[in-house]
C-alpha cells in the first residue's frame, strides 16, 4: 500500500476576506482564521455571553476613554491569523480602528472566555498570542471557575502565569488601579 501525503491549503487574511465578499463565508458564520486555517468557533452559550457582557461593562465603566473596549472583533496578528477574541482592551485611536483592524502593538489586554473551547484556547490560541507579543492574556475558565493570567510573551509562550479563584482580584498590567474580583467576571 502506498502512503499518501496530505497537504493543507492555507489561506491569507486577504483570501479569507475575498471568500466573505464572494459569499462563501457569511457575516453570521462563527469562524476565524488561525495560522491559515478557517476554524469554526463554538456557539456562544448564555454563561459565556454573560461573562463577556460583565467584562465589557466593567472595563467601559472604569476606563472611559483611556482604552477602547472591543468585544468579539477581529485582531490582525499576521497575514495568516485573525482571531476574534472575546474582549480586547486597545490603545485608544480617534478612528476607533476604522482604518484597519488592530494588531498586536495595539493590544493592552486580550480576554478569552472559555467553556467548551478551553483545550483549544490553551493549546492553540494562547501560544499564538505569545508568539505575536500580546502583552497580557486572561483566560476566563467558566467550567473550572477561575481566571488564568498570562504575561511576558515570548516565542516559546508566556513566561509568567497565575491562576485566580473566587475571592481574589486582578488588575490588567496596563491599568493597575483596576482590580476586578473573579466573582464579578464569573458571575454568581
Amino acid at each position: 500500500m502506498m502512503a499518501v501525503e496530505v497537504t493543507r491549503r492555507l489561506f491569507t487574511v486577504d483570501e479569507y476576506y475575498r471568500m466573505a465578499a464572494a459569499g462563501i463565508l457569511h457575516e453570521d458564520d462563527r469562524v476565524e482564521l488561525i495560522e491559515g486555517e478557517i476554524v469554526q468557533m463554538t456557539a456562544i452559550g448564555a454563561r459565556h455571553a454573560a461573562a463577556v457582557t460583565r467584562l465589557n461593562w466593567a472595563f467601559i465603566s472604569a476606563l472611559g476613554q483611556r482604552a477602547t473596549v472591543s468585544p468579539q472583533n477581529p485582531l490582525r496578528l499576521s497575514q495568516r491569523s485573525e482571531p476574534q477574541p472575546d474582549v480586547l482592551l486597545l490603545k485608544p485611536r480617534d478612528d476607533f480602528y476604522a482604518a484597519g483592524h488592530p494588531g498586536p502593538a495595539d493590544v493592552l489586554l486580550l480576554v478569552e472566555v472559555m467553556d467548551s473551547s478551553a483545550g483549544y484556547d490553551r493549546a492553540v490560541k494562547l501560544p499564538l498570542y505569545a508568539r505575536h507579543g500580546i502583552p497580557e492574556v486572561w483566560l476566563v475558565d467558566l467550567e473550572q471557575e477561575r481566571v488564568e493570567v498570562y504575561r511576558e510573551p515570548s516565542a516559546e509562550g508566556y513566561r509568567s502565569s497565575m491562576t485566580l479563584r473566587r475571592g481574589e482580584r486582578q488588575a490588567p498590567a496596563a491599568f493597575p488601579a483596576l482590580a476586578l474580583a473573579v466573582e464579578d467576571i464569573l458571575g454568581a
